[in-house]
């Protein structure tokens, strides 16, 4: 089932993205479904704590970036558009070096809010966090 409001693509993520925090930690949005979008960000210097691994804020922002990306092309934006009401994150393993790949799928979209499911893997497919992010659907005025 499609659940895109207009056609979009990938690239179009990618260019609505430039300038934001998402294009400053080098997240690119990858591919898009006819239920999912998917991104990835790479693990370096600007999305690792000083231990040496992936802070776990730079998971937070990669899921609420694919999740509101994905949320916001739900919607008929010349309408409405989504904002992040509470994001939840599960750290299940650390990460040194390559990128994390995130999948957003939701699983309700509402008149009011958007329920989404973000998981993210590593690049052999091990998975690095999973995450739930709820988004409030606003009117324009």
């Amino acid at each position: 089932m499609k659940i895109w409001h207009q056609t979009t693509t990938a690239e179009m993520a990618n260019e609505r993205a430039k300038g934001s925090m998402s294009d400053y930690l080098g997240i690119e949005f990858t591919e898009m479904g006819e239920d999912f979008l998917v991104a990835r960000m790479p693990v370096d210097h600007r999305t690792k704590q000083p231990m040496g691994i992936m802070h776990g804020g730079a998971s937070c922002v990669l899921a609420e970036t694919v999740g509101s990306t994905a949320a916001n092309y739900c919607v008929d934006q010349k309408e409405s558009y989504c904002v992040g009401l509470d994001i939840n994150t599960n750290h299940i393993r650390s990460m040194r070096e390559g990128f994390v790949i995130a999948i957003a799928r939701p699983f309700h979209l509402g008149r009011t809010t958007q329920v989404w499911g973000i998981d993210i893997k590593d690049e052999t497919g091990k998975l690095v966090s999973v995450n739930r992010l709820t988004m409030a659907v606003m009117k324009r005025a």
